[in-house]
């Protein structure tokens, strides 16, 4: 899963209703600006770390269907290994 804009889209989230919230309350612009400045790097902080657990649980899924997989395909040809050898012991 491609995870690299997560920190970007929550904090353009976070900023969107950030400037909402500014407007509709009427803040000053000093006070809006330290606001917005705080809110927006303490999501994309936010962002990372959702980042990592998401590239985290999802690496661990793709390695145990990777693993599923190649267990599947071995069993697979030892089957066909035992059907050759019945085969070949029953035309003797």
């Amino acid at each position: 899963m491609k995870t690299k804009q997560v920190p970007v889209i929550i904090t353009l989230v976070a900023g969107l209703v950030t400037c909402l919230i500014g407007f509709v309350m009427q803040m000053k612009a000093d006070e809006f600006i330290k606001v917005l400045v705080i809110v927006l790097i303490s999501f994309y902080i936010l962002g990372g770390i959702a980042k990592v657990v998401l590239d985290k649980n999802f690496t661990e899924e793709t390695e145990e269907a990777t693993d599923e997989a190649v267990e599947e395909a071995e069993s697979e040809e030892s089957d066909e290994e035992s059907e050759e050898a019945v085969e070949e012991s029953t035309e003797e």
